[in-house]
């Protein structure tokens, strides 16, 4: 056998007769096929770790804003504040390694203030599912202090990590909402003997997270134990999106803004708003409703959602691509039934919903209740092929709940 004949691919071991071509190297050799595999393996590696950033090449603010518009219902003004911020939020990640003037740019995380099912994890939902990033939504009522009963601040990372698949580089530009913030506002302004560990003890948690800091995560979640195996995670280009509904904040703003009497502007009594009292809502509120200045100082981004009339709730359910009633149509589409709704059976919903205070939650329940034993019949009979919801249906299926009242509908 010819010395040629000997030469072996370093990588795989095939003989050089074996394939197309061999390159040579210092004491070793690669062929053909080990560098295609290579260049596959390095190419998916460079794509996992930079499609993120490259997707946000093309998204500006108004392609955000018009993609929020499909799925949810009036809100222009919150959809832009979150359009603008998570847009220069990508942009400031994408500029970070360029950057050749050393200006630090802080992130803008945000805090949206609405009424229950005004849609404020619809809009976060929403934004990650466009911008394609990881996403998760933390509770904030089960967050207490370390060392006691309940979830650590970490806890919320270790969802993160999890919509991630673990991959940290993904997570690390993620998308993370706070839900009921608001009910980890400080008990009160008067010293007490007792801590408060599920209050301000967990605002005081959260500043370095907000802020940007490399954070020790158990991946599995729950406590923190010290022979746990933790993965180190960076904040610094987690974009943080917090929610609550803040009940009662409305009298601190009442209150604010009646007792302001220096200053070159001040709004009268008749020209407020008195049934959207939040569109002047302000960071001071936020502290006086006991949210420490910390916290609030690394949410820079304030934003209030309107209250649902019964206009923006009708289109609630006819309008978006998730409405629900052509969630309901395509699941009867399914049993090859054709569902239809009367004009005058939407108005009942719309009416009870308003009637519940539950904003587009109170849709669903309501929807729920009409059609129940319509679900539950249709699969078993064959013979029928349309289905029409009436009014006078509607109001008998809703009769049926005893603490429902049909006089106003």
């Amino acid at each position: 056998m010819s010395e040629v004949e000997k030469v072996n691919c370093s990588f795989c071991g095939k003989n050089k007769q074996d394939t197309n071509i061999l390159i040579a190297g210092n004491s070793a050799h690669i062929c053909d096929l080990c560098i295609q595999q290579a260049h596959e393996i390095v190419k998916e590696d460079f794509v996992s770790k930079n499609s993120i950033i490259d997707d946000f090449k093309l998204l500006k603010p108004k392609k955000i804003k018009a993609y929020l518009d499909d799925f949810v219902i009036g809100q222009n003004d919150v959809k832009k504040v979150i359009s603008v911020a998570v847009y220069n939020h990508y942009k400031r990640i994408l500029h970070l390694e360029n950057d050749q003037d050393n200006i630090d740019i802080e992130k803008s995380n945000i805090i949206m203030v609405g009424r229950t099912g005004t849609g404020k994890t619809l809009i976060a939902k929403t934004i990650a599912k466009l911008l394609n990033v990881p996403f998760c939504i933390a509770d904030a009522t089960v967050l207490t202090e370390a060392g006691y009963v309940g979830e650590d601040v970490e806890s919320i990372l270790t969802r993160l990590l999890q919509a991630a698949d673990y991959d940290i580089s993904k997570a690390e530009r993620g998308i993370v909402f706070i839900d009921e913030i608001d009910k980890i506002a400080r008990r009160g302004d008067n010293p007490s003997i007792t801590r408060d560990v599920s209050g301000e003890g967990v605002q005081q948690a959260m500043l370095k997270l907000l802020e940007g800091t490399i954070v020790n995560v158990p991946p599995q979640g729950g406590r923190k134990h010290p022979d746990q195996k933790m993965i180190a995670l960076n904040t610094n280009n987690i974009l943080f999106i917090s929610g609550g509904a803040f009940d009662g904040i409305e009298q601190h703003i009442s209150k604010r803004m009646n007792t302001r009497s220096i200053g070159f502007r001040s709004i009268k009594e008749d020209d407020l708003d008195a049934q959207n009292i939040l569109k002047y809502i302000s960071p001071a509120d936020l502290k006086s409703f006991g949210l420490i200045p910390e916290l609030i100082g690394r949410m820079p981004v304030v934003s209030y959602l309107n209250p649902l009339d019964s206009e923006a709730l009708k289109r609630i359910l006819v309008e978006p691509k998730n409405a629900l009633i052509k969630q309901y149509q395509k699941l009867f589409e399914i049993e090859g039934i054709i569902l239809t709704f009367d004009r005058k059976a939407i108005d009942i919903i719309v009416n009870k919903a308003i009637e519940f205070s539950l904003g587009a939650r109170g849709l669903r329940s309501i929807c729920e209740t009409i059609m129940l034993d319509l679900m539950y019949n249709a699969p078993s009979d064959k013979s029928k092929k349309e289905v029409r919801i009436t009014a006078t249906y509607a109001k008998n299926q809703i009769s049926k709940l005893p603490f429902t009242n049909l006089d106003a509908a």
